[in-house]
Parts: structure tokens; sequence; C-alpha cells
């Protein structure tokens, strides 16, 4: 439903097409990576994600905002997208949970949406030509004017947007997940807690939780945090976390957990932190036509098939992994991409896809157990010190 109040809003595309709509959230115009998401939930969670930082959200479902929003949904202390574009919006939430609509959230944030898009054709556009950078204003209404302004702005690849969304200071989380949000999986906490150092490339909040909830103590530290730092905090493991943007450009990174290797610590990685790992490894990633970012995204291999929530537009190249040393552990099954690897010897993993769920299916929760166990099995004796 369209409120009378509404105010025209244009959303440009970089191949010149253009969508008119109403605008909803903040005034002004915004500019980003126009991609599509295909889940039916969690909308605050895909808006607070920092792994949508730079780029336009379209909503696939064609209802946005009926529960309004809460502080209990954010994965990170604010949204981080730049825009979100929606088929229809609710500016009167109906949720005991909700706080504030949804329009009124984006709002004081200054993160401006369209809404009355026709979602399907522009979905289906996304999937034809490939992930592209857009415009969305309700003060620019001529879309040449507006396209001019798209055009200017640089693409994704080649992007470092991890330095946007990292942490400015080491910090430690110790929150669980809440008891309305148990998995049923959680093992009992060591006597000594796991030490785990988490590499913040745009860290979601319910990775933290589920960590603390296997009883790891948690340190947090920024992207450009050097190896000898990080191992300082005697770690049985490091995590590597998501994020941002192409991996290819994140500075230093891949080169810091290359030296961590050195210290054969259990060593997690998810979505972008997958992909780190690759690169320090010595495999190259490489940008998907439209990425995929969904709740029921299938990953796996032949004897067992997991449903997945998944957020990234780049990927590990299949044929520039080391074989000799790296195993593929799973594929998405919708365009045999990969989606998890393993190296032989030393004790490492990782996953392109998201475990911790916030929103999505909670099938790939074990791989926390399997991080936790593997800490447990190379924590040295007490009495003995820790390499580093």
């Amino acid at each position: 439903m369209i409120s009378a109040a509404s105010q025209p809003a244009l959303l440009v595309l970089a191949d010149g097409t253009a969508y008119r709509g109403w605008s909803f959230g903040a005034s002004g115009t915004t500019i980003g990576e126009v991609v599509f998401n295909t889940g039916m939930t969690g909308y605050q969670e895909v808006l607070t994600d920092p792994s949508y930082c730079g780029q336009i959200v379209t909503f696939t479902y064609p209802e946005l905002g009926n529960t309004g929003v809460n502080a209990a949904d954010e994965e990170s202390q604010r949204p981080q997208v730049r825009g979100a574009i929606a088929k229809n919006i609710c500016h009167r939430p109906s949720s005991w949970r909700s706080t504030q609509s949804l329009s009124d959230y984006l709002k004081a944030h200054d993160i401006p949406g369209i809404y009355g898009v026709d979602t399907r054709a522009l979905t289906r556009k996304i999937r034809t030509v490939g992930a592209m950078n857009g415009a969305i204003s309700n003060q620019v209404l001529d879309p040449d004017e507006l396209l001019t302004m798209v055009r200017q702005a640089p693409s994704m690849e080649g992007l470092n947007l991890v330095r946007e969304v990292t942490t400015r200071q080491v910090y430690e989380w110790q929150e669980g997940t809440a008891d309305s949000w148990t998995f049923g999986t959680e093992t009992e906490p060591a006597a000594a807690p796991l030490t785990v150092v988490a590499i913040d490339f745009g860290i979601k909040r319910n990775i933290l939780r589920r960590l603390a909830s296997y009883g790891c103590r948690v340190v947090v530290v920024p992207v450009e945090t050097p190896a000898e730092e990080i191992l300082s905090y005697q770690p049985d493991g490091i995590f590597l976390s998501n994020g941002p943007g192409d991996p290819a450009a994140v500075g230093e990174a891949p080169q810091t957990v290359q030296a961590l290797l050195a210290a054969q610590l259990p060593t997690f990685g998810i979505c972008m932190g997958h992909q780190i790992l690759g690169l320090s490894l010595g495999a190259k990633t490489f940008k998907l036509k439209f990425g995929h970012r969904g709740l029921n995204q299938p990953c796996g291999l032949v004897q067992q098939v997991e449903i997945t929530s998944q957020n990234h537009g780049f990927a590990l190249d299949a044929d520039s992994i080391p074989a000799a040393d790296v195993e593929i552990t799973h594929l998405n099954l919708n365009d045999r991409t990969v989606a998890g690897i393993r190296h032989k010897t030393l004790p490492l993993f990782s996953v392109q896809y998201h475990p911790e769920a916030s929103p999505g299916p909670h099938d790939a929760d074990y791989l926390f157990a399997q991080f936790v166990q593997l800490m447990r099995t190379h924590r040295q004796p007490a009495d003995q010190p820790k390499q580093g």
C-alpha cells in the first residue's frame, strides 16, 4: 500500500534501466551494487549484516517491514546496506518485539529506500545481466542525471570495504545465544575456556554468540592486526569472519593469515574468511555473476546436503586450489562453485556459507562443534607454553 505522504523515488541501474517507485527511509541519493536476497524472512538481520556494506539490496519477498525492527535482531550496530528495494512496505508493523517501523529505522540511520518496484522484473534483470551498480534517489528524478552519477561510482571488483566495517579496537565478546534461539547442539564448555581470536572482516553478532555458546572466550581484533599480536593472546584457535567487498583487495590479510598458519592452530573461516584462507593457501578468487544471497542454498558433496544461508558475490576458483594440500569439502549444488575447503594435514577448514544462520536454517551449526573439537584436540597441556 502506498502512503499518502510518500514521495516519488527513482532507481537507475548502470545499464540505463530505470524503475520508478516511492520513497521510504531517509531522503537523499545513494549509490551501490544492486543485488537481490531471496529470503522470506530476516530482513533486519540482512540489513545489519556487514557483508552487505556497499550494496543496495533488493528483497524478492513482496512484503517488507511487517514485524518492524528490534534490537535483538541486529547483526551489527546499525544497518550496513547503502539502500533497500521492496515491492510493498508495511508502515504499521505488528509484533510484540517491535520498537520501530522499518522506514523510521532506516531514516534514523540515513539510508534511503524505494518501494512500489517490480522486484520480480528487477531480479530477472540482475540474474540475466549480472549484479551492477545502481542508485536510489527521491531528489534526483531525472534518469539521465542519476545514470551519470551511477557510472562515476567504482565497481565492487577491486573494492576494499572491510576497512569500513572492521572494529577499530580489540574487544572481548561474552554473550551467548539467547535461550529462545538455542539450537540444542552446544557442547559442555571446557574446564578452562578456549580462547578464539576472531579477525574482524565484518563479523556478524550471531557468529560471536555461537562461539560463546560453545564455551569460547572470543577476542575480536581489527583486520590490520599483525600475526605477532594475534598470537600474543595465546589463542587455542583462529576465526576468520565474514565481510564485504573483494577479498583480493583486503590489504595484507592473506599474508597475515599465511603467517598464522606456521603456528598450526585450528582455524575456521566463514564467507570472506573462507576466501581469505583460500588466498593464503595459494588459491585465487573471482566475482560471481550475481552472487548467492538467500536462506535456501544447497551445499554438499555426495553423502550429505545442507540447506544454507549465504551472502557473497565472490568465490574461490576451484582450478586454483592447491590440490596436493587442500581438498574441496562442499560445493554449491546450484552452480557447483566451491563452498567449503579443508587442509589435508593442518587443522584448517572454511565454508562459503553462514552456519550461524540469523536468518536461515541450522543445518550447518555442527561446524562450530567441529571447530571446538579441533581446538580441544590440539590444545597443549597447561604446563607447556603455547606457540607464539
